[in-house]
């Protein structure tokens, strides 16, 4: 599979030169960028779309929009951080409602339910483009903050992405995780350092039903140990029986677990008032991406 061309040609099975510096990457980047007559960035407020946005404003300008996907697997938080952003640097922003939570194969949860969200979020930019589109054949293109790490990982939702014309510039030119956090760090984005975070739907086990209610319980667990100081960490959210009752299973950073559990006459009730049957600290700690695991590609 082969993205959009940037620099010189790169696949997702062989990648780049590993012996490009980030600072080279970035300079074909503005380049690639530069022959663009307007781009549309999916931003997340995560890191890598972050820090794709602001290259994309220093090189376009006016010709570069925001747009944020807004669904219940979106915290709050990383909306008004997307916002702030945009904000701070006199970004458009565009908010879209996505409707993947009207897909019922996206609220069953299996494997491909990365594919139905994009699919949405893609629709839902393919319909600005269009509008934005100053003359027939003209219409922004479209890009996403995928990087090279990505490739490695189960992502359906790079497929349904590329199938509706999106364009994915990092990981065309090869740039890792660490790279793009050296880059930002360097361009001085609040972005450098934020903790990887998915959407909160990734909380719920595979072939669990993806419920709001349930995201609402997952999105105001972390925000409990957030309080507390834990930046790193996941709400995952069982169903147990019948669904009936609910089990908290907490991952943070092994270096994080003996605070956590020392914390434990506090957090305890404070989740057990948002609905959860059980808590659990897993010893095992923060696995990112940890679900995935679980999958193969026969999925």
């Amino acid at each position: 599979m082969t993205c959009a061309g940037v620099g010189k040609p790169a696949t997702y099975e062989t990648g780049v030169d590993p012996a490009d510096t980030a600072f080279a990457k970035e300079q074909r980047l503005e380049q690639w960028l530069a022959a663009q007559s307007h781009v549309l960035v999916a931003f997340s407020a995560g890191v890598d779309s972050a820090y794709l946005l602001a290259i994309a404003h220093q090189v376009l300008g006016g010709r570069v929009q925001a747009v944020t996907a807004d669904s219940p697997s979106l915290a709050r938080a990383s909306l008004a951080e997307a916002a702030a952003f945009c904000h701070a640097r006199g970004i458009t922003h565009r908010v879209v409602s996505t409707t993947e939570f009207e897909e019922p194969a996206y609220l069953a949860n299996d494997g491909q339910r990365c594919y139905h969200c994009k699919s949405a979020l893609l629709s839902a930019m393919n319909g600005l483009s269009a509008a934005l589109a100053t003359e027939p054949g003209a219409k922004p293109a479209l890009l996403l903050g995928a990087i090279a790490d990505d490739l490695a990982d189960w992502r359906p939702g790079m497929r349904a992405a590329a199938e509706r014309g999106a364009a994915f510039p990092l990981a065309d030119l090869g740039f890792t995780k660490a790279e793009v956090r050296e880059r930002s760090r360097a361009l001085d984005l609040p972005t450098w350092n934020r903790p990887a975070e998915p959407c909160l739907s990734s909380r719920v086990p595979y072939g669990e039903p993806v419920t709001v209610a349930g995201l609402k319980m997952i999105e105001e667990a972390e925000a409990a140990l957030r309080f507390h100081g834990f930046a790193i960490c996941r709400a995952r959210h069982h169903r147990i029986g019948d669904g009936r009752g609910f089990l908290c299973r907490l991952e943070v950073p092994d270096s994080d677990i003996p605070r956590l559990a020392e914390l434990r006459s506090t957090v305890l009730p404070a989740l057990k008032r948002l609905g959860y049957t059980n808590v659990t600290l897993d010893l095992a700690g923060f696995t990112s991406g940890g679900f995935n695991a679980l999958l193969t590609e026969k999925i």
